[in-house]
């Protein structure tokens, strides 16, 4: 028998034809709606800079950015679009409109490029586009700005994107491993817009953890509660901002022991733990990752208390590691002691030297933040796990304790429980400041806040 090979679905257009007469008729009659003239991106005064420090690394070359192509969802619906990062970073455009679109530093002489906006402008009435291209056409999916305007917007030289296909080759970001190295690592240190969108990103999360603490008692009362607490964050995200800045993880009871538990198809029970890890991406798409592990009860029993404990203190370890100068693995490590000593102490690992900690606390304790959640990942490693932390860089601290529900090395007790307590920090000169210190910490004050959110 031959071996069927699938292929992608082909889109069946059940549009009616469009007779000459309603063409003429379609193309006829439209009022101009010219976009105001006060539309420069909020980062069109930092993306020079940051396309300058790009230039430099690659002297004479072409260099393509593209913005990435939209994905198929299902039969003719897409997923919404997200641009790349790293065009994002270097044009300030972040549209579900920039999809196709691609930057491109043309060299202009040995040491200097000019940047031109390849872009899929504006369709002209006069275009069937207009009405017929569900995927493109104004019609279908809303207003694109036409190329000055597109100028204006960016400061940038804007051609159309049918000319992209006649430039000879380039370096290309979506294929050339050294250029995307270089530009996750010069994206690294964050510049001052950045860290205000950033901290706006954390704001934001912040009112998303209110509103999930003040609707528990829906989600305690709905048969997949995990389901509700991610839709009500999930309102504060959109409303606020672009969205998620990834999938949120709503994750009750033993469910906390699995690190990526994005299904939040499960109910709430009052004896447990909600673990919520969560952050909203601003419109400019830098986001916030945040996690809190919640008592649903409003009280935490003496157990979770005792795991609690032992995360927050591994969790204060790994903040005092950080400062300019210390090595980026440090503060994982300084919490990963605090975790084997714990463990240790409660008979469950009979000497904190060596891995055997990792059992019960897997994952690495924090992250690059920016852009992507996980931000830099395509730096090298001499620049980013093996570097050294420099001020302006932004990075989470979130150790855990993962205490599988099946887990026999653990007394009963224990079995269940999952608690990860996540923040975002900026590098300073001095050390690190906490950006989302306007959410509690400590067991006290969780206790406290959840009282006077619900209370009221």
């Amino acid at each position: 028998m031959k071996d069927v090979v699938p292929t992608a679905p082909r889109t069946v257009s059940h549009d009616l034809p469009v007779s000459p007469e309603l063409a003429r008729f379609l193309a006829s009659d439209w009022a101009a709606t010219p976009l105001p003239g006060d539309i420069r991106l909020p980062a069109a005064e930092v993306t020079p800079a940051r396309r300058g420090r790009l230039s430099a690394r690659f002297p004479g070359e072409r260099l393509i950015i593209p913005a990435g192509e939209l994905a198929v969802r299902s039969n003719d619906c897409d997923h919404r679009f997200r641009p790349h990062s790293a065009y994002a970073w270097l044009t300030g455009l972040t549209g579900e409109d920039q999809a196709g679109h691609a930057l491109v530093l043309e060299p202009d002489g040995p040491h200097r490029h000019e940047a031109v906006l390849y872009l899929r402008p504006r369709s002209p009435r006069t275009d069937d586009g207009f009405y017929r291209d569900r995927r493109y056409g104004e019609f279908w999916v809303g207003r694109r700005p036409d190329l000055a305007e597109a100028e204006r917007m960016t400061g940038l030289r804007c051609v159309h994107l049918d000319d992209l296909g006649a430039l000879p080759p380039g370096r290309d970001a979506a294929t050339d491993a050294e250029l995307a190295s270089v530009l996750a690592e010069l994206r690294l240190v964050k510049d001052a817009w950045e860290v205000a969108q950033l901290q706006l990103a954390v704001d934001h999360t912040t009112a998303g953890f209110e509103d999930v603490v003040r609707a528990l008692p829906h989600a305690l009362a709905h048969p997949r509660g995990e389901r509700w607490i991610e839709g009500v964050f999930g309102l504060r995200a959109r409303a606020e901002g672009n969205g998620t800045g990834y999938e949120t993880i709503a994750a009750g009871g033993a469910h906390a022991c699995v690190l990526h538990w994005i299904r939040n198809d499960g109910p709430l029970d009052a004896r447990q733990l909600l673990l919520l890890d969560a952050g909203v991406e601003t419109d400019t798409l830098y986001t916030a990752d945040i996690t809190r592990t919640l008592p649903l009860s409003g009280r935490f029993s003496p157990v979770q208390r005792q795991v609690y404990d032992l995360v927050l203190a591994a969790q204060e370890a790994g903040i005092a590691a950080l400062k300019p100068g210390a090595r980026f693995r440090d503060f994982h490590r300084a919490a990963m002691r605090v975790i084997a000593e714990g463990l240790a102490a409660w008979g469950v690992l009979k000497s904190p030297e060596g891995d055997f900690h990792r059992r019960y606390t897997l994952c690495s304790s924090g992250h690059m933040l920016g852009l992507d959640v996980h931000d830099c990942a395509r730096a090298r490693a001499t620049a980013y796990l093996d570097g050294v932390l420099e001020e302006g860089q932004v990075l989470t601290v979130e150790p855990g304790l993962y205490l599988q529900p099946d887990d026999e090395t653990l007394p009963p007790e224990l079995r269940g429980i999952g608690v990860r307590i996540e923040d975002d920090l900026l590098i300073t000169g001095e050390g690190a400041r906490l950006m989302s210190g306007a959410l509690p910490r400590t067991p006290e004050a969780v206790e406290d806040w959840m009282g006077e959110l619900t209370e009221g």
